[in-house]
C-alpha cells in the first residue's frame, strides 16, 4: 500500500439488527445495512487497517466493539494520504451521505460521529482510493 500516514474509511456490512456494548459509549443498536467508519493513523496506516480486519484483538476503540460482532464484516477499505485534520473533514462529507451514529468514534473531536449508516458507498470513489488488503477476518 505504501501510505504511512493517512485517513481511511471502512465500508462495513451489518447482516442483521444487533445491539452492541460499545465500551464507554454504552449499548447501541445497529440496523442491518451498510455503514462507513472514518479513521486515521499518523504512522503505520497499513497496520491499523489490518488490525481492524482481525476479529481477535483487544478492544480499544469504539469500532473494535462493533467489528467484534459475528454479524459485522468489513467489505471494502478506502484510504488516502493525509494529516489527522482530514479525518474530520471526511466525516463531515459522510454526514451529507449517511445517517450518523451519534458519538461513535468522535470522543476526541467535535464531530457528531465517525460512523455513518449509508445508502451507498459509491460517492467515496470520488475522493478516496480503494485499496486491497489481505482479509484476516
Amino acid at each position: 500500500m505504501s501510505i504511512v500516514k493517512g485517513v481511511y474509511v471502512l465500508v462495513i456490512s451489518v447482516s442483521k439488527d444487533i445491539r452492541v456494548n460499545v465500551g464507554a459509549l454504552g449499548c447501541a443498536n445497529f440496523e442491518k445495512g451498510l455503514y462507513a467508519y472514518v479513521g486515521s493513523a499518523q504512522n503505520s496506516l497499513e497496520e491499523r487497517i489490518e488490525r481492524h480486519l482481525r476479529k481477535a484483538k483487544r478492544r480499544f476503540w469504539h469500532i473494535d466493539y462493533l467489528l467484534a460482532s459475528e454479524a459485522v464484516r468489513v467489505l471494502k477499505v478506502f484510504c488516502r494520504e493525509a494529516g489527522r485534520h482530514e479525518e474530520c473533514k471526511i466525516a463531515r462529507k459522510m454526514g451529507a451521505n449517511g445517517a450518523p451514529i451519534r458519538g461513535f468514534g468522535s470522543s476526541d473531536c467535535k464531530c457528531v460521529s465517525h460512523l455513518f449508516k449509508l445508502k451507498s458507498y459509491q460517492f467515496l470513489r470520488g475522493f478516496m482510493r480503494e485499496i486491497t488488503m489481505p482479509l484476516a477476518i
